[in-house]
Order: structure tokens, then sequence, then C-alpha cells
């Protein structure tokens, strides 16, 4: 295929029509000045054959294709290359009908670019097809040899000369083929991975869950067709018997009718003779009546039996009254002296801490007083000492102090007259104490002995550990439980009373272990108070098993099932029978670490007692509970894991592809609610509890008080005693004597005390007026140290009062309170006393009224047993009369009864007449019904009940047919809610994608064997082809680098200690020496290397043009000359176009064309060989 005409049309400078022909099948040249438009032919050609990378025709983009970039009213650039194809064994395939090949390429501003083939729109990669399979590969162009490629080769390492070797012997393209087979075997792998994925994890489970739906659904068919023939023989049963009942019920109604017309008649006769007996009685009553009417005693005695009667009620009621009267009175008697010897118990406390109290402030008031005179008088001696004047007016030098010496020697000898009276009169009453004492030594032991009694129980009741206000708080909190248990057991009540949970049965056998029910699934679940929020996820994951109850083992279940009356249907879990599915810990942990933390098995989420585990192992064991949908999604199609996901909300996700949820479930809350109740009833366990120890511990203080009250009433008592001993002590005469000793004797004491006292201030103010005396007789000697001294004294002195002050008025404060306090208690202890005598009077007058009632109530009754007597002798007269009308009321109570049961059988046949026509009337409605519904009962009821026919009552029982069918119709139910009625369908198209896709992966299997034995001989294939390409290229290799460069040689081999396929190195011999390196050679001669290196490639597999571009650009002329010569020689058949300055290239082409700028466009001239030509403007443009 050779160029013989090409036409240029607004492409780059050539903006009109520019026609180029006359080619040279062989060579051809083009030349003319710098930017004349010479290699814008070499472009245009490069356009047509459809190049992509525009850099290579120095362009960026389409636009700067189009003359002047369609700014001077161009706006289209074409090109149109005509080929000889006269050639047909080297003709484009597809194309050897054709003598020409006219092939246009037109870009249109806009970047819009087209291609026509002999004036027929096509594809760019149509056109690049026809090119390629002439050797004409413009995107890999080995025709297309330019300057800077020269420079390329000079710089290739070994692979990337392989890679020209391969470009040459064709293999290049198997390469790509190769590489595209690579791709397509990676996406048959892939395919298969797909199907093979799709197959186990979405065909084969959905197909086996489809095969056990048909399987379920062909079982619901089979109890479908079997309720069908059961329901007809049942309803057929029905039938029968309602036909049978109304034909029976009509005579029975007629017997029936003329039993209760003879009992009417009965009833009749019956009315007429008590009629009769009624007339008898009332004669006889008028008989008795006149007799009594002869007598008025009798109800004169009746009156009096009355009255004497209401008197002795009367009388009672009395009694009975003062009888509580003097209850209430002891007991307010008692309580009084309790009061009592609680009041003397304190009022001896009181007055003993009183004289202590009194003792203490004596001796504190005397130390301050004292220290108060001493302090005045060194205060005084102060003044005098200062002034040289008493402080008092008359008291000087010491006056004071012998004033109260004087006085108390007065004092002296007063107490001692006064003594000696008393011991005279003290010696004359001493003899008649001594007898008083002995008289009375009796009756003051038994005081004694009560006190010391009264004192033992004293301190038995002090040391009893009683407390009224605890016995008083431990009832009110008592009561604050009581109200919280009640408060907790309605709460208890109100939430166990929910009709999920409120499970009941009866024990199935006597002494039944109900330990043995451990109860409801939700009840027996013990939820975290951290795991709340999936409450939800868990009622969803367990549904309907939520309700299921737990039992030891099956016999358990089956009494419950058949002896336990249980009120609903349940559904019974036996430990010993139940297996449970767990996901296993692989699955389980893969799931937690595709979403850690957000994934959790069901029964981890819950607690329960060791006891009842398989049973929850069986409800939760197979469930993950997730955070959220995605994590759900994710864990439940993860072909690692296949588990069945619920969501936080109650989404349910199942492996076999079926979403669920949307809504909250019935059960909602259910386990909140549960575990609400179980805290209640913790709470109501504490509190009672609680109840229970606070109910001991009342009981216990109970006895204590018990036993305090008894002891305080013994102590009243003796305290009682011990005060009637004491006036009786005091007012006796031996008592009087006794005291009056005793008196004398303490104010003989007191005497003494008084002389000892006056003795000691008579000393003391001697003391004083002897110490004043001295000071003043020193003070005249040293009187300003003295004052200073005396100063200090009183100033000390002073101090220590005040402070002494305030702690004699506290204690004065204290004492006069605790007298004002035993005052109140004495005054108490009268009151006391006094109430204590009007509760004893008031007790006395009770008992007096409540003799002369008894007295009285003893009269009434002898009155009412004689009255009574007299009224029963005259009764005795009309007993007679009595007798004849009892007998008349026994027969009319006789004639009655038989009346009343007459009547009563009448209602009973009544009411059955009644209920047989009602029951005739639903036997025949049923029976209409029946016809209405089952239209077919009309065309079988002769059949029915005959034996040997489908409706055989004999062979069929009727009775267990409807056991069997309610077993079927439930079972039917179950089926129901699980078969699907699409499967029949839905499994035939599943059966045939899974054909499908087995018969695909057959298929891909096939072709990437196919495949992979095409790319192991496409290896052998290359292999070979290298092997000879690389000798044949290597031999014209260095025949042609012989001729350009004579006496030399070059050659292509494979890198030392390497093979043919990792790369080829050039090795050139100058003179017969090898050269190591190509940097050996002179530029010249490294591109006389790699131009016969070029020439070689294109020798071994001529294309049918070449284009050379200034390829001679290093060479000197006398190498120029053997290039033109080279290519004249050793490249027949092939047409060449060479771009050359030298025109030692040139003057071996066959035509020259010279290109020419005018008027801002560029021309194209042709010059034949024989006119003349300007070498120094030639480029030649050879295209082969």
């Amino acid at each position: 295929m050779r160029i013989e005409e090409i036409v240029i049309e607004g492409f780059k400078s050539y903006a009109v029509r520019t026609h180029i022909s006359g080619w040279d099948s062989s060579f051809n040249a083009i030349t003319g000045l710098n930017g004349s438009g010479k290699s814008n032919i070499l472009d245009a050609i490069c356009f047509v054959l459809g190049i992509t990378n525009l850099s290579q025709v120095r362009a960026n983009n389409m636009q700067d294709l189009i003359y002047k970039r369609g700014q001077a009213g161009v706006n289209k650039a074409s090109v149109t290359i005509t080929f000889n194809n006269e050639d047909r064994n080297n003709s484009p395939v597809g194309f050897e009908q054709y003598k020409k090949i006219s092939v246009t390429r037109q870009v249109i501003m806009g970047g819009q670019s087209k291609y026509m083939v002999n004036g027929t729109r096509t594809q760019q990669q149509n056109v690049g097809n026809l090119f390629q399979s002439v050797q004409l590969n413009i995107n890999n162009p080995h025709f297309l040899i330019m300057q800077g490629r020269i420079t390329k080769v000079l710089n290739m390492k070994p692979p990337e000369i392989l890679a020209m070797i391969e470009e040459a012997a064709g293999t290049r393209m198997f390469e790509e083929r190769k590489e595209r087979a690579l791709k397509t075997l990676a996406k048959k792998e892939k395919k298969v991975e797909e199907i093979t994925n799709l197959l186990n994890e979405e065909i084969e489970p959905k197909l086996e869950k489809l095969r056990n739906e048909k399987r379920a659904y062909l079982e619901y068919q089979k109890t479908q067709t079997e309720i069908e023939r059961l329901s007809r023989i049942v309803i057929a049963y029905e039938y029968t018997k309602n036909q049978e009942n109304l034909n029976n019920s009509g005579a029975e109604v007629e017997a029936k009718k003329n039993k209760i017309q003879e009992s009417e008649t009965f009833c009749e006769r019956l009315k007429e003779e008590l009629a009769y007996l009624e007339e008898d009685i009332k004669q006889t009553i008028s008989k008795k009546e006149k007799e009594l009417g002869k007598s008025d005693n009798i109800k004169e005695l009746e009156n009096n039996v009355t009255e004497y009667s209401n008197q002795l009620v009367r009388i009672n009621t009395k009694c009975d009254l003062n009888k509580a009267s003097i209850d209430e009175e002891m007991k307010n008697k008692s309580f009084l002296l309790s009061n009592k010897a609680e009041i003397n118990q304190a009022l001896v406390h009181k007055t003993e801490e009183s004289k202590k109290l009194e003792i203490q402030f004596e001796e504190i008031k005397r130390i301050h007083d004292e220290k108060s005179v001493q302090v005045r008088k060194a205060d005084e001696l102060l003044q005098t000492l200062s002034t040289g004047l008493s402080a008092e007016e008359g008291h000087e030098y010491g006056y004071m102090e012998q004033n109260n010496a004087s006085h108390a020697l007065t004092e002296i000898e007063q107490s001692k007259i006064r003594m000696s009276h008393l011991k005279k009169d003290l010696k004359e009453k001493e003899p008649l104490a001594k007898k008083a004492q002995i008289t009375s030594q009796e009756l003051s032991m038994t005081y004694e002995s009560t006190k010391k009694s009264a004192q033992d129980l004293m301190r038995t009741l002090s040391n009893i550990n009683w407390d009224p206000s605890k016995k008083e708080s431990l009832l009110n909190k008592n009561s604050i439980i009581q109200k919280k248990i009640q408060e907790f057991t309605e709460k208890c009540e109100s939430l166990s009373n929910l009709s999920s949970i409120n499970f009941q049965y009866c024990d199935p056998t006597p002494n039944f272990d109900r330990s043995k029910v451990k109860g409801l699934v939700a009840e027996l679940i013990q939820l975290n108070p951290q795991h709340m929020q999936c409450s939800t996820a868990l009622e969803v994951c367990a549904g309907g098993r939520l309700y299921n109850v737990v039992v030891e083992n099956d016999k358990v279940g089956n009494q419950l099932l058949d002896r336990g009356r249980l009120r609903k249907r349940v559904t019974i879990i036996p430990l010993n029978k139940i297996q449970s599915f767990m996901i296993s810990a692989e699955r389980l942990a893969r799931a937690k670490r595709i979403a850690p933390e957000k994934v959790n098995l069901a029964l981890t989420l819950i607690g329960y007692d060791s006891e009842v585990a398989p049973a929850m192992e069986y409800v939760f064991g197979n469930t993950l509970i997730c955070a959220d949908a995605a994590t759900a999604k994710h864990v439940t199609f993860d072909r690692n894991i296949r588990a069945k996901s619920v969501t936080l909300e109650g989404d349910v996700y199942d492996p076999a592809g079926t979403l669920h949820g949307g809504s909250r479930p019935s059960s909602a809350g259910i386990l909140l609610k549960l575990q609400t109740l179980k805290g209640y009833k913790q709470q109501l366990k504490n509190y009672q509890e609680e109840f229970d120890n606070l109910n001991a511990e009342i009981q216990s203080i109970q006895r204590i008080e018990d036993e305090y009250n008894q002891i305080k009433q013994q102590l009243e008592l003796k305290t009682h005693e011990v005060t009637l001993l004491e006036q009786q002590i005091n007012s006796s005469s031996e008592s009087q004597i006794i005291h009056s000793v005793e008196n004398t004797k303490s104010q003989i004491i007191e005497l003494d005390n008084i002389i000892e006292t006056a003795k000691g201030k008579r000393k003391s103010a001697l003391d004083s007026c002897q110490r004043i005396e001295n000071e003043m007789k020193e003070f005249k000697n040293n009187r300003d140290s003295k004052l200073k001294d005396l100063e200090k004294s009183v100033f000390k002195g002073k101090s220590e009062i005040a402070q002494s002050n305030q702690v004699v008025m506290n204690m004065e404060r204290n004492v006069k309170t605790l007298c004002l306090e035993i005052k109140q208690l004495e005054e108490d202890l009268l009151n006391v006393n006094e109430e204590i005598d009007n509760v004893d009077n008031n007790i006395r007058q009770l008992s007096e009224d409540d003799e002369s009632l008894r007295n009285e109530l003893d009269r009434f009754k002898s009155l009412l047993h004689k009255t009574q007597t007299e009224l029963e002798k005259e009764r005795e007269v009309l007993s007679a009369f009595d007798g004849e009308i009892a007998e008349i009321q026994i027969v009319i109570k006789t004639k009655t009864a038989q009346m009343t049961e007459t009547q009563l059988e009448m209602s009973k046949i009544n009411h059955e007449v009644e209920n047989l026509q009602r029951d005739m009337n639903a036997s025949q409605q049923v029976i209409l019904q029946m016809e209405s519904e089952h239209t077919w009962i009309l065309n079988q009821k002769h059949h029915f009940g005959k034996p040997s026919t489908a409706y055989d009552f004999i062979n069929q029982n009727p009775n267990e047919c409807k056991k069997m069918l309610r077993q079927l119709e439930m079972n039917r139910n179950n089926m129901r809610k699980q078969i699907n009625a699409k499967v029949m369908n839905m499994i035939d198209s599943v059966e045939k994608k899974e054909a499908s896709l087995k018969q695909m992966l057959t298929t891909v299997k096939k072709d990437k064997k196919k495949i992979e034995v095409t790319i192991v001989s496409l290896d052998d294939y290359k292999k070979d082809a290298l092997q000879k390409t690389w000798k044949k290229v290597s031999e014209d290799f260095g025949a042609i680098f012989s001729e350009l460069l004579p006496n030399s040689f070059a050659k292509l081999q494979p890198p030392e200690g390497q093979d043919l396929m990792k790369g080829l190195e050039v090795k050139v011999s100058l003179g017969g020496v090898w050269k190591q390196s190509l940097s050996e050679l002179s530029g010249g001669q490294r591109s006389l290397i790699a131009l016969s290196l070029i020439l070689s490639l294109l020798q071994f597999k001529p294309a049918p043009m070449y284009i050379l571009d200034e390829v001679d650009a290093a060479l000197d002329l006398s190498h120029t000359q053997n290039i033109g010569q080279l290519l004249r020689t050793r490249f027949k058949g092939s047409q060449f176009i060479v771009v050359s300055l030298k025109d030692g290239m040139f003057n071996n082409a066959n035509v020259l064309f010279r290109t020419r700028f005018r008027d801002g466009t560029s021309v194209v001239e042709k010059k034949d060989e024989t006119e003349p030509f300007n070498q120094g403007f030639l480029i030649v443009i050879c295209i082969g």
C-alpha cells in the first residue's frame, strides 16, 4: 500500500486546498526554507494515520491544527490521503477488493473529529485497525524515524532494546493480548467467585429454605385434606345426631305435657282439701278462745311474767354497769397508786438532793461570808490607816472586833444555860422513852421490814429497763411499716394480675412439690440496670417463648397438662428434654471483632439461676443483640456468622433475608414491669422482715412493761403500807415520847455546835484586835510599804469575793428551784392521796349498790318462778284444744308439702318441655344451617352412619375424629403461620436460577482453562519468534553497520550471565577490537550504530512506507551518501520519505518536493530529477 496523493485543506499553514500528487513508490523528498510548511506535510500524514499524542505533531490540542486556530475564517482542518492498494497480498484486512483506498480525517472548531474511508464515515478504532494490519501503527511507529529517536536508541537499556525486537517480531501484540487475556482471566476468576458466593451464600441457603418450606407446604396440604375428610365425618355425625334429637324430642314433649295435666288435676284436689282443713282450724280456735275468755287470770299471770322478766333484765343491766364502774374505779385506783409511788420516789430523791445541796450551799456561803468579813475589815483598816479615821463612825482601833468578841461570849453563856435545862429534861424523859421503845419495837420492826421491802421493790423497778416512749416510737414505726406493706402488696397484686404472666394451676397430685414448676421464662429473668435499654430487644428475641412454663422434667409437664386445670393454653419447657442451640464461640468472637462494644449474645445480657440454664439457652442462646441496624445487618449477613440479630429498637434481621420490625411488640415493657414487680417484692419482703422484727421487739417490750406494771403495783401497795405504818407510829404516845427525846438530844448537839462556833468567833475577834494593834504599831514604823501590801490584799480579796459571789448566787438559785420542785411534789402527793380517798369512797358506794341490786334480783327471780308455775297450771287446761289444732296443722302441712312438691315437679317438667322445644328448634336451626353451609350434605346424607362408607361411625369413632380434627387444626394454624403459599412458584424459579448459575460457572471455568492454555502457547510462540528475530536482526545489524562504516562490525547479545528474555545490548567492533561500551565511540559512530539498528529492524519486517526525519544530521557527507545508497539498494518494495539538508542523501531520491511560504500560506512544488536544485535549501521527506 503506497501513497499516491495527499490533499490538505485548512491544516496548520495550508489555508487553501492543496493537492500533492506524483509520489514515487520508492524514494521521495520534500524540501524548502525553514518555516515554509515542509514539516506540516509530515504532520498531516501522521494526522491521517490516527495519531493521538498531539505533541508529536507540535500541537497542544486539536484547535492548534486548524489554520491560525480558526481566527482567519477557516474553522476546520482536513487531510485526505489516497493509497495505492493494487498489491492484494499486502492489502489491509477487508479491503482486498479496493485498488485505491482514500482515508480522510477532519477536525472542526470545538475539538470534534471524524474519519472517512472511501467517503464513508467510520470510527477511529476501525481506521487504527486498518493501518495496524499493514504495520502502520502510528501510536507505536517503528516506521517513523525522527532525529530524536536516534538519540533515544543510543540511551536505551537492554529491556528497551528487547522491546524493539519484540515489536519487530510482532510479539508485542501477543504480549498485549496476553495482558488482555490475563485481565479477562482475572475477570473470569472474579466471576467464578461471585457465582460461587452467590450459590453458597444466597441461592443454596434460599433453595434449602424453600425446599423445607415446600415440604412444610406439602405437609400443610396433606393436613388440609385430612381436615376436610375428618370435618365431613364430624359434620355428618353432628347432622345425624341433631336429626335424631329432632325426631326423639317430639314424643318426649307430648308425654311430659300429659304428665303436667295430671299434676294440675291433683293440685286442684289438694287445694279443696286444704280449704276444708283451714275451716276446721278456725272452728277449733274459736272454741279455744271462748274457753280462754272464761279465765282472766291467765292474762294477768302472763302480764306478771312479762313484767318480772323485764325487771330482771333491767336489774341485770344495772348490775353489769355497776360491776363495770367498780372495775373502772379499781383501774383508776391502781393508776393513782402508781402515780403516788412515782411521786414518793421523786420526792425522796429530790429531798436527798436538796439536803446535799443545802449543805454544800451553807459551806460555800460560810466561806464566802468569812472572806467578805476579812476583806471588809482589811478595807476598813486600809481606810483608817490612809486617813487616820475609822471607816465607820464610833469604831476606832478595832472596836468592832471587841464588840464581836463580847457578843460571842454572851451567846456562849446563853447556850450553856439552855443546855443545862435540856439535859435536865432529857434525864427525866429517857426512862420513859426506853419503856416506850420496848412497847413500839414490834411496830417499828414491821415498819422497817415493810420499808425495806418497798425499797427493794423500788430498786427492782429502777433496774427494769422500761421506757414508755420507746414503745410508742416502735408502735408508730410499726404503723408506718404496715402502711408500706399494704402499699407494696397492692402494687405487687396490680402487676401480678397481668394476664400474660398470670399462670395459675392446681396441684395435679396430692403433696405435689410446687418447686418443680420453676415459672414463666419472663419471671425467671433477672435484668441488670445497665442492660435495661435492651429490654425491648430481649422481648423480641424471646417472642412467644417469653411466656413458656419451665418445669423440672417432662413428667411434671405431663401432670400439669393432664390434671393441672390450666386456665389457658401454655407451652411447657421440660429441663431434662429441651435441647438448646448456642452460637459457637468463634462466630460470636467474629461478630464482636466486626462491631466491638456493639454486639452481645442475648444470653449474656440476662441473669438467671443455674438450674434453669438449659431453658435460657434454648430461648436466648442463638440470637445476637446489636446496638443499631447497620451493625445488625453487617453481622447477620456475614458469611462466617449468619445468625439472627435484633436491634435495641426491636428490628429483627434474619440470615434467610427477612427483616421484621417497624413497631413495638405486643409484649412491650413486660420485662421492665417484671423487674419492677421483683423490686416491689423485694421491698415488700424487707418491710415484712422489719415488721416481724418490730413485732418481736414490741412483744419483748410488752413483757417488760407487764413486769414493770406488776412490780409498780406491788410498790404502790408497799408504799401505802409504809405510809399507814408511819401514821400509826407518829400518832401513838410512845412514838411522841421517843421523838421528844430524840429532839432534845438533837437540840443539845446543836447547842454544843453553837457554843463551839461562838468560841471560834470570839477567838477570831480577839486575834483581830491584837493584829490591828500590832499593825498600827508597825504602821507607825513602815507606813508606805504597809499601805501597798494592804491595798494588794484588799484588791485580791475583793476579786475572789466577786467570783465566789456568782457561785453562791447560782447555788442559791438551784436550792430555791429544788425547794420549789419538792413543794410541787408534796402538793401533787396531797392531790393524789385526795383522789385515792375519793376513789375508795366511790368503790365503797358502788359495792353497797351492787349488794342492794343483787338482793332485788334474787327477789324478782323468786317472783318470776312462782308466777310461771301458776301460768303453766292454767295452760294445761287449754292443751286439749292445742293438740287438736296441732294435728290439723300437721295434715295441712303434709297436704301443702304435697302440693308444693307437685307444683315443683310441674315447674320442672315445664322447664324440661321448654328445654326440649328449645333443643328441637336449635336442632332444626342447626340442620338448616348445616345444609346451607355444606351443600354436599343433601347428596351424601343417605350414606351417613352406614357401614363400609366414608361416613361409617362404627369403624371411624366420631369422638376420636373430633380429637384428631382439633389436633390437626391446631397443627394447621401453627403451620399456616410458617408456610409460604408461593413456595411452589418460588422454588421453581430459584432452581432454574441455580441451574443457570451452575451452567454459567461451568462455562466460565472452561473459558478460564482455554485462556490459560492460550497464554502458555503464546509464551512458547513468543520465545521462538524472539529467538529467530534476534538472530536475523543481529545479522542485518552487523551487515548494515559494516556498509556504513567499513572495517567495523556490530551485534546484539544478552547481558553477561542472562538470557534473551532479560534484554539485549549492543556490542561494537572497530578494526577488529571489541569495545567494552558505546561511550568509547565518537558521536558520529554512535549515530551510525543507532541508525544501523533501526534500519536492521525495518529490514526484518518491512512496512509499506517509512519516514526518516533528518537522521543524517550528525553525520558527515560521506556517511550521508552511504545511507542514501543503502536505502536505495536494501529497501526495495517500500516507499521512503526522507528529510535531509545534505545532498548526499536527497540526490538518491527519485522525486523531490519543494515547499514555499507565500501570502501567509504554504505551497508545494514538485521537482523532477533532471531539474536543477538549490542544495542550500533542500529538505527531503522520504515516506516509504
